[in-house]
């Protein structure tokens, strides 16, 4: 993801400290949730996002947004350590 793709003011939810990996996910797809509860389906089900996903989205604002560092620096280092997993298993 490169800077020019990071709207300033807006709240990544890949950078706030409610947004959860789930255990165990299918396939080799990092699956996250929101453990705030924000992301939820049409009936009231809690909905599961892409990590892929969530590097991209954001929010004008959130009441349980709790940053975990500095934006641009935090995604850039997550999708790092995301791509070195993602070529160390595949060369297994």
């Amino acid at each position: 993801m490169q800077e020019e793709e990071f709207q300033s003011g807006k709240i990544y939810c890949a950078n706030c400290f409610h947004c959860k990996l789930l255990p165990g996910s299918e396939g080799g797809i990092l699956r996250i949730r929101c453990t705030a509860g924000k992301w939820k389906k049409k009936l009231e089900q809690e909905k599961v996002y892409r990590l892929c996903t969530i590097m991209r989205r954001f929010r004008d604002e959130c009441e349980y947004y709790e940053d975990m560092g500095e934006s641009t620096e935090f995604i850039r280092e997550l999708r790092k350590s995301t791509n070195n997993e993602d070529s160390s298993t595949k060369s297994s």
